[in-house]
């Protein structure tokens, strides 16, 4: 396979990867959410949260440059289980609780206000983004036989159901420190992490896929699944975990929930098959990489089309010099023979 590593790594780095200044800022945004929530519940008497927390692609290190800049950051909301309740005691509602911290979030200062949602309450911003706020309850449940407490979170959906983010959260990094021999402790860097930002590139590089393709959570599992660190070449770990995603999903398309002892998705899933029809049509373009004299001219085109770019055909060849001398070679004279 033609080494593309330099040009893919260098594309993820700069072309893929959100850049720092751009998380800076959008953290900013989620902290003033944050006080604006915590002022609201204590304006309105509501509960005081045990903590908030960024989780999903913000923390995982995943969030991708998006053309449309159309951000989103989620920022858990948690409250004890014993703190939710209503007016006569009874547990609040997954979606009373949804419907209190939508109202506290409330902002005359906003275009567009602030809505419940199936699993959370989401803020928009002018700029285009958007920070959804998930809200949880940490529930503490003593087995009535050994007496031992145990607990686990609640996230309020359309019921409240068993999810824990930060779990989630610390596997992917975990995956990436274990798996990757160039991972750093922040999570920023490693085969893993950049791959996966890669594949969610990929799902993201035309504009008529939005909405019908998995999400960054679904992929980020896939990559795990199929995953074997190919060293100083990102460009073939990409494309090896994309060829294994796609024959993965040509017969199953079921995930299993990396923490919870659940499906992620259920086999049928119509996202997980349109990611297979559009990985095994892109892909195709990749096979001229195989081809012994693939030059460079032909492997950026062939970059280009699987990412729906025009980067890769704008990279300089490393080797130009090398590579014309290569091909050229010294002139023989008729009647000579030059040996190797």
């Amino acid at each position: 396979m033609k080494d593309c590593h330099l040009q893919v790594a260098k594309y993820q780095r700069g072309e893929v990867r959100l850049p720092n200044d751009s998380r800076k800022e959008i953290f900013t945004r989620a902290k003033t959410n944050r006080k604006r929530l915590k002022d609201g519940l204590d304006a309105n008497g509501d509960p005081t949260p045990i903590g908030q927390r960024t989780q999903g692609s913000y923390a995982m290190r995943t969030m991708i440059v998006e053309k449309d800049e159309d951000y989103d950051i989620d920022d858990g909301v948690y409250f004890k289980k014993e703190d939710l309740v209503g007016p006569k005691g009874a547990d609040k509602t997954s979606l009373a609780a949804r419907e209190m911290v939508c109202d506290a979030l409330q902002d005359d200062r906003f275009n567009h206000a602030p809505e419940v949602l199936k699993n959370c309450v989401r803020v928009y911003y002018n700029e285009g983004y958007h920070i959804d706020v998930p809200v949880y309850r940490h529930v503490v449940v003593k087995d009535p036989w050994t007496l031992e407490e145990k607990d686990y979170y609640e996230l309020a959906s359309s019921n409240w159901k068993r999810s824990d983010a930060l779990a989630v959260t610390s596997w992917f990094r975990e995956f990436n420190i274990d798996n990757c021999t160039n991972a750093s402790k922040d999570g920023d860097k490693g085969q893993f992490v950049e791959v996966v930002r890669l594949l969610k590139a990929f799902a993201r590089s035309r504009a008529s896929w939005k909405g019908k393709i998995s999400n960054g959570f679904v992929i980020s599992k896939l990559v795990a699944d199929h995953w074997a660190e190919v060293p100083d070449r990102d460009d073939k770990a990409l494309r090896d975990v994309a060829k294994a995603v796609r024959d993965k999903l040509s017969w199953k398309q079921a995930v299993k929930h990396p923490v919870l002892d659940e499906d992620l998705i259920e086999d049928g899933n119509a996202k997980a098959k349109f990611l297979h029809d559009k990985l095994d049509e892109k892909l195709k373009h990749l096979d001229v990489l195989d081809e012994w004299n693939c030059d460079h001219e032909k492997a950026m085109n062939a970059w280009d089309k699987f990412f729906n770019t025009t980067w890769f055909s704008q990279q300089p060849d490393p080797d130009g010099a090398k590579s014309l001398t290569q091909k050229v070679g010294p002139v023989v004279k008729q009647g000579e023979t030059r040996y190797a």
